[in-house]
């Protein structure tokens, strides 16, 4: 399975993209900025959108693709979501005032986009590849995904708070990866608590729930470009200071728009 990063900043700014991943060629995991880094043969080839939730840095480029690509299809886009995404979708966005409701264009019997509801802990078989849709604790309905191509599964917590349930069913998967939020540094901590965002000393207490002898790559990603450099920081401090007392360290980095990965 091949994972591409399009945009994994929490905010625009100047090689900074909003959250997007596209894994193999033809299914994307969330609808950030990054996806206009497409050219349109890419963008075609995309049958299966998965969005964790429905604020915009991850679902602003979801509409644009929709319209540069949908007519030039031959079987509707898929959008997976939770139910409180799909209906905040249709409310707010393809609702005939902000954008062109594309789930009954050209027709409703033949649309360009068509939505399917998940749940928390529901697998989606899309070809080859399985998408499981874990919990994520936010201000709106929200989940992460770990996809699977039959091996080990690259793990995408979405934007979350602490989430036990989370780190409860990973406990018992195969995971070749994590991708976990942290958008704020600890000066902002109060702020993201209030949010439902990670800080840094949040992240140090969710990784504690890391078996000690679990070794996983785990990528920070959807900081606050103005703040990056300062999370980074930080993790690594709290990181160094969890070795130099004897606990086990992490392999953390941070992941960045255009990396790819075999998984």
């Amino acid at each position: 399975m091949k994972l591409r990063v399009l945009g994994c900043s929490g905010a625009i700014a100047k090689d900074c993209r909003t959250t997007s991943f596209l894994v193999d060629s033809a299914v994307l995991i969330d609808a950030g900025t990054g996806v206009g880094d497409l050219t349109l043969e890419e963008m075609r080839g995309i049958d299966h959108v998965f969005l964790t939730h429905s604020h915009l840095d991850h679902i602003a480029a979801l509409p644009l693709m929709v319209d540069a690509i949908a007519s030039q299809r031959r079987s509707p886009i898929c959008i997976h979501a939770l139910s409180g995404t799909i209906a905040a979708l249709k409310a707010h966005v393809f609702n005939n005032v902000i954008w062109p409701d594309f789930s009954r264009i050209p027709s409703q019997a033949a649309p360009f986009i068509s939505f399917h509801e998940i749940a928390i802990g529901q697998v989606v078989q899309v070809g080859g590849t399985s998408v499981e849709a874990m919990p994520a604790v936010h201000t709106v309905p929200a989940c992460g995904y770990a996809v699977s191509a039959g091996g080990p599964c690259w793990v995408f917590t979405g934007d979350t708070e602490r989430n036990p349930a989370f780190w409860k069913r990973l406990e018992t998967m195969d995971v070749a990866m994590l991708v976990i939020e942290t958008a704020f540094s600890n000066r902002e901590q109060d702020l993201a608590r209030r949010s439902l965002h990670l800080s840094p000393m949040a992240l140090a207490d969710e990784l504690g729930h890391l078996a000690p002898q679990r070794k996983l790559p785990i990528y920070i990603t959807h900081t606050k470009p103005s703040e990056t450099v300062l999370i980074m920081a930080e993790i690594e401090e709290f990181d160094r200071n969890a070795s130099a007392a004897g606990q086990p360290g992490h392999d953390i980095r941070w992941l960045e728009a255009g990396q790819e990965f075999e998984i």
